[in-house]
């Protein structure tokens, strides 16, 4: 896999999760190529709810494709602070553009958490084989 596949300004979880800090302590999360790709055309998505808490592990929602259906387990706890709403016309954008356009919902981190227990891109990659 090339590096341009994982980027490595994000961070990942096993759980096939990618997290992108961003400006005031939010993260955006989104699900890795590798998990797009497993899965094959997503059809549907099901996001968490603006303003709802979520604990590191929770699951906050699904991506439904041709294969299957597959949680989304929330990578840290924090309040759900913005979802992507493209996403409910157009849920192709999650195999198109994963790290783009394909994001999925912001956290605002809650207090004390930080990204330290997520992988970085060589480890994920590692994770995967």
């Amino acid at each position: 896999m090339s590096d341009a596949t994982y980027p490595e300004d994000l961070r990942y979880t096993t759980d096939h999760e990618w997290v992108r800090e961003m400006d005031g302590g939010s993260v955006r999360v989104g699900i890795t190529h590798y998990a797009q790709e497993a899965l094959g055309d997503v059809v549907y998505v099901s996001l968490p709810t603006v303003g709802d808490t979520i604990d590191s592990g929770d699951s906050c929602g699904e991506v439904e494709s041709t294969k299957s259906v597959s949680d989304l387990y929330a990578p840290l706890a924090g309040n759900v602070t913005a979802v992507n709403e493209a996403l409910d016309a157009t849920p192709e954008l999650v195999n198109s553009d994963p790290y783009g356009e394909g994001w999925m919902y912001e956290l605002e981190l809650a207090e004390g958490t930080d990204l330290s227990g997520l992988l970085d891109a060589a480890a994920y990659q590692s994770e995967i084989g």
